[in-house]
């Protein structure tokens, strides 16, 4: 799973092709440290559909601000640079596998 800042947000998702997933978290979030080794385990099974990353919203403070964030974990799914769907909260994995698959 790749990390994105505020400096290469717009470049790495905004500006990127295809499906990317981006979760927004911070190190003090039991449900975003809950769907981390999810996350990981999508990345292996979806990987050559979607890139799927991270961003912590303590260390860059400015993305999520501009996109609304308001809880964590926010899981946001682009395609081409635009926003296509978000989901907030902690899924079970065949919840977000299910989310996924329907939006890629």
């Amino acid at each position: 799973m790749r990390q994105v800042t505020d400096a290469t947000f717009e470049t790495d998702v905004e500006k990127g092709s295809g499906f990317i997933l981006v979760d927004f978290w911070a190190e003090w979030c039991g449900p975003c440290r809950q769907i981390g080794p999810v996350l990981e385990e999508l990345d292996a099974e979806l990987g050559d559909k979607i890139t799927i990353t991270k961003i912590n919203i303590d260390e860059n403070p400015t993305t999520p601000t501009r996109l609304g964030v308001r809880g964590i974990p926010t899981l946001m799914l682009f395609k081409d640079g635009q926003v296509v769907s978000t989901k907030i909260g902690a899924l079970p994995k065949s919840q977000l596998q299910k989310w996924l698959e329907s939006n890629i």
